[in-house]
This record gives structure tokens, sequence and C-alpha cells, in this order.
């Protein structure tokens, strides 16, 4: 039997997402899963998959737009899949106090793609992380790396557990 084949897409301006979607994907190998991550720019077809993780940074409120860009090239497609979405932003430990729910653009989106659920990651941003705005957050001690790999890989087995349940 074939294993089941994922794509874990990102969109990303500095990488904190890049960074959750490889630890998705070395997750989802980890439990017996084919996962491909790929940033959401390069991703044309997703035809050859039997689910899609599509992941996109946040920033002041709206969804990273290449992440944007890859549903809407691959909406067709993502509706006849199962597609689960994911959010990377705040630079603080809200994602790990609770759930956050999508932001409006990401909402719509999940209808859009009838994908099954959204989770809001941590972000980071750390003096690595270029621009004058997170220069200025480091500089006032607000900076840091709040993604969670625990949470990350906890998620990333629930999806590869409801995959496998799909025929």
């Amino acid at each position: 039997m074939n294993p089941k084949r994922v794509l874990v897409a990102y969109g990303s301006k500095h990488g904190a997402t890049a960074g959750i979607a490889a630890e998705i994907g070395r997750t989802l190998r980890a439990d017996g899963i084919d996962a491909v991550v790929a940033p959401a720019e390069t991703v044309t077809d997703v035809g050859d998959y039997d689910g899609v993780v599509l992941g996109g940074a946040l920033y002041a409120g709206q969804w990273n737009g290449k992440a944007r860009r890859c549903a809407r090239r691959n909406a067709e497609q993502l509706r006849h899949r199962p597609v689960w979405l994911f959010s990377s932003g705040p630079v603080d430990s809200s994602a790990e106090q609770g759930d956050i729910p999508p932001v409006p653009g990401v909402a719509r989106r999940m209808r859009q793609l009838g994908a099954r659920e959204h989770i809001t990651f941590g972000g980071a941003m750390t003096a690595e992380t270029p621009g004058p705005i997170a220069r200025a957050l480091v500089r006032q001690g607000r900076g840091g790396d709040f993604r969670s790999p625990e949470r990350i890989r906890a998620w990333a087995h629930h999806i590869g557990t409801e995959l496998a349940a799909t025929t």
C-alpha cells in the first residue's frame, strides 16, 4: 500500500512560517506519510497530493499574499481533497494560551476551500528578522520565538491521523 502524500505549502516573508511548515513535514514523515514541503509561490498543481496543508504568516491582520495566491491558483483542486490551514503570527504567547480564531480573510478562504480546520501558531521576531519593525521590537525586549514545536507536532499528528482515516 502506498503512503498518503501531503503537500505542506507556506507563504512567508521572513521564515517563521517556513519553520512551522518544516516541522509539520518532519512530523508527518515520521508518521509514515510522504510529506513535501514547498514555498506557496512554487505550487502550481496539487493534483498529485492526497491532502494539502497551507500556511501563511500574519502581518497587520492579513494572511501572507503568497499563501492567498496559492489558494486562489489551486482552488478547484483544493476543493476535492482534505485541506488544513495554519497561520503564524502573534509575537507573544497568546497562541499557546488558547485557540485564536482565523482572521477574516483566512476564514473566508476556509469556507471557499472547504478546509477542515485552521490553527494559529506563534510567530518569531528575532535579531535575525530583517526590517525596522523587527529591530525595534527586539530592542524593546518584545521579540522572541513563540513557535511551540510540541504544539506544531501535535497538530501534525492530528492531520496524519485524519488523513489515514480517509480512503
